[in-house]
C-alpha cells in the first residue's frame, strides 16, 4: 500500500479519536462536578436523561472505571496511528521522539484540558447531553469495565485505600 493512500484515512481516524477522546475527558469533568442537590431539581424536559445520569452517578467508582477505560483505548488508539504515520515519513532515530511529542500535545490540548474546561463550564447541560451515550458505553465495555472495576476495587483495599473515594466528589 502506498505510504500517501494511508494518510487521509489515518488523520481521519485521528482526528474522530480525538472527538471521542474529547468527549470522555469532557463527560467526566462534567458529571463529577455536578453538585447532588441539581439532579434533583434538574429540568423536568430532560427526565429520562436526568435518571440515566442519576443511574450512572449511583456507581461512581464504575464510573470513572467507564471513562476512563474508554479515554485510554481511543488516547492509545490515538498513539497507535501517529506512530506508525510517523514511521513511514520520518527516519527511524526520530519516530518515537517526534510521535511522543505530537500525540501528547494533541491529547493534552484536544483531548484533555480543552474538553475538561468545557465540561466544567457546561456541567449541567452536558451531563444531561452525554448521560445515555456514556450508559452505552458502559454497556458496550462492560466486561471490560468489569475486571477493570474489580481489580482495582480489589487494589485499593490492599494498598488501604477507599473504595468509595470518588463519593465525596458526588456530595458537593
Amino acid at each position: 500500500m502506498n505510504t500517501y493512500s494511508i494518510l487521509g484515512p489515518s488523520l481521519v481516524a485521528v482526528v474522530i479519536l480525538l472527538l471521542l477522546s474529547a468527549f470522555f475527558s469532557s463527560s467526566e469533568s462534567a458529571i463529577f462536578s455536578l453538585p447532588d442537590d441539581w439532579l434533583q431539581t434538574a429540568p423536568e424536559d430532560s427526565t429520562k436523561d436526568s435518571r440515566t445520569l442519576q443511574q450512572l452517578r449511583e456507581n461512581p467508582h464504575r464510573l470513572l472505571v467507564t471513562l476512563l477505560v474508554g479515554n485510554n483505548l481511543v488516547n492509545i488508539a490515538i498513539t497507535s496511528i501517529v506512530t506508525l504515520l510517523v514511521a513511514r515519513f520520518i527516519p527511524p532515530g526520530f519516530t518515537v521522539v517526534i510521535a511522543t511529542l505530537s500525540v501528547s500535545v494533541l491529547i493534552l490540548v484536544f483531548g484533555e484540558i480543552v474538553p475538561k474546561s468545557y465540561g466544567l463550564g457546561h456541567a449541567e447541560s452536558w451531563s444531561l447531553r452525554v448521560a445515555r451515550p456514556i450508559s452505552y458505553v458502559e454497556r458496550a465495555l462492560g466486561p471490560l469495565v468489569a475486571v477493570f472495576d474489580i481489580i482495582t476495587r480489589w487494589l485499593t483495599t490492599l494498598i488501604g485505600g477507599d473504595q468509595q473515594i470518588e463519593k465525596p466528589y458526588l456530595d458537593e
